[in-house]
């Protein structure tokens, strides 16, 4: 890439092919930029050494939190603190943008089958 090229959201997008693996666009500092796809129910989890931004470009993000939600529409954002045990849900496809740390599991420390690999640029 030139390093005067910008970054297309919906081109870098278009070639993840699975829902609920997110994938490196860019990094500044110690922060990753991760578009992803995302596709009915997640699990509960949490961050407990980070926020974790969404920034949704398409769809509509439900994030469940143990004592209410919030929807999240495309062009919309927001920031679960860190500690805070949140669920996202697509009832239709959302696409969607993270900023996190570099590391950030996107299961956080529950680990398990929905864990993607991390780090894995697009």
């Amino acid at each position: 890439m030139n390093a005067y090229e910008s970054l297309n959201f919906a081109e870098k997008i278009s070639r993840i092919g699975a829902h609920w693996t997110p994938r490196v666009i860019a990094e500044m500092n110690d922060y990753q930029f991760k578009v992803v796809k995302l596709l009915g129910d997640f699990i509960w989890h949490d961050h407990l050494d980070t926020d974790e931004a969404f920034i949704v470009l398409e769809g509509q993000l439900r994030i469940d939190f143990r004592d209410g939600h919030v929807l999240v529409n495309a062009g919309e954002m927001y920031v679960v603190p860190k500690g805070v045990e949140h669920k996202p849900f697509a009832g239709q496809e959302v696409k969607l943008l993270l900023i996190e740390p570099r590391g950030v599991l996107n299961t956080g420390s529950n680990g398990g089958e929905r864990t993607a690999e991390n780090d894995v640029w697009v």
